[in-house]
């Protein structure tokens, strides 16, 4: 029999991490139990209808059942992206624990003070995402709806409440529908973030690994990300291919809100033109991925994606716009997001 898998050093205390991020987000908007039951339950419906009609629109047909829709409150989408974290960073983990086992007392003291500051990022944005697919939980993603996150947006816009519940649902459904009618999104983006901990040099982080752990957080937490303090060529040509792949369904999703708006939603002018004004381009789909792998300060990539996808569906239409979900190698590259003639030209001439 095989001795057992030694456990990996806990790097970041995900649990200090959960605690304290849901300490600084507070719950949200003070409403009463059966508001809260009728936004839940709207909300979750709102999501099911999505779903057809992100399916008539883009053609882009998901299978029934294969990843969950979840309404959550700020805590239980901190909880989920501190397990979609420890996702993503074990290949990082198990690399820098292979090129040098660090001593239990330096993990326990660097764990509570990354766990810290991964809480206080969490904390801080967990009061602003209002939707997200998660890629990471297993087997297939799940979508998570922040709803008294929604709630405060909707008041503090004054909207029209179930316009605007319908509208952040057509969005965040059509990144479901992305990487669920999409087999091999799920798998490419996992191995564009392993090819990040690959490109790693172990020995960046043999003298000061945890200290240099939690300066990378905390730098994330100003506006700065983790990779910067590594980054090497190699890495810099993957993040650019995991910003043309995040602009593309960023973009992708806030052309099919808008375009399937109107006819579902009759209020859909005024709440883009408030939403836009307040967002400032920022995308919810991995706002805190994003943060950590330095893909914030690329924001116009982000708003180049709707105009990329807007600009090739009006040259060749939808049908031929979707062989972009050929292959991973029909993605955009981050010049293409500018150049959608150079797109069309390379993929489908």
């Amino acid at each position: 029999m095989s001795e057992p898998t030694a456990e990996l050093p806990p790097m970041i205390d995900w649990d200090l991490a959960v605690s304290l991020g849901s300490r600084l987000a507070g719950e949200g908007p003070v409403v009463s139990r059966t508001e809260a039951d009728d936004a839940v339950a709207e909300l979750r419906a709102g999501a099911n209808r999505s779903t057809g009609l992100v399916r008539e629109f883009t053609g882009l047909d998901a299978p029934d059942g294969t990843a969950p829709i979840l309404v959550v409150d700020r805590r239980g989408w901190i909880q989920a992206n501190a397990e979609a974290f420890a996702v993503a960073t074990r290949p990082m983990v198990e690399k820098m624990v292979e090129a040098k086992p660090p001593g239990r007392l330096a993990v326990k003291v660097g764990s509570k003070v990354t766990g810290a500051e991964v809480g206080g990022l969490l904390g801080f944005l967990a009061g602003k995402v209002l939707g997200q697919f998660d890629p990471f939980h297993p087997p297939h993603g799940r979508l998570l709806l922040v709803a008294p996150n929604i709630v405060h947006v909707e008041r503090e816009l004054e909207v029209d409440p179930h316009d605007f519940r319908l509208w952040v649902c057509l969005h965040e459904e059509t990144h479901r529908v992305q990487f669920t009618a999409v087999p091999w999104m799920r798998e490419h983006l996992f191995s564009e973030v392993a090819a990040i901990s690959n490109a790693v040099d172990p020995s960046s982080f043999i003298d000061g690994g945890l200290e240099r752990i939690t300066d990378a957080v905390k730098s994330a937490r100003s506006g700065g990300s983790i990779v910067e303090m590594f980054s090497t060529p190699e890495q810099r040509e993957i993040l650019d291919r995991v910003t043309g792949m995040m602009s593309l369904l960023e973009g992708h999703a806030d052309v099919v809100m808008d375009d399937v708006g109107p006819s579902v939603i009759p209020s859909v002018d005024k709440i883009r033109a408030k939403f836009t004004q307040r967002r400032k381009g920022v995308g919810t789909l991995d706002r805190v991925l994003r943060r950590l792998l330095g893909l914030e300060a690329k924001m116009a990539q982000y708003r180049d994606g709707a105009q990329f996808v807007r600009a090739v569906v009006d040259k060749v239409g939808m049908e031929e716009f979707n062989a972009v979900w050929a292959g991973p190698e029909n993605l955009p590259s981050k010049a293409e997001l500018s150049d959608p003639e150079g797109w069309v030209r390379r993929v489908l001439s």
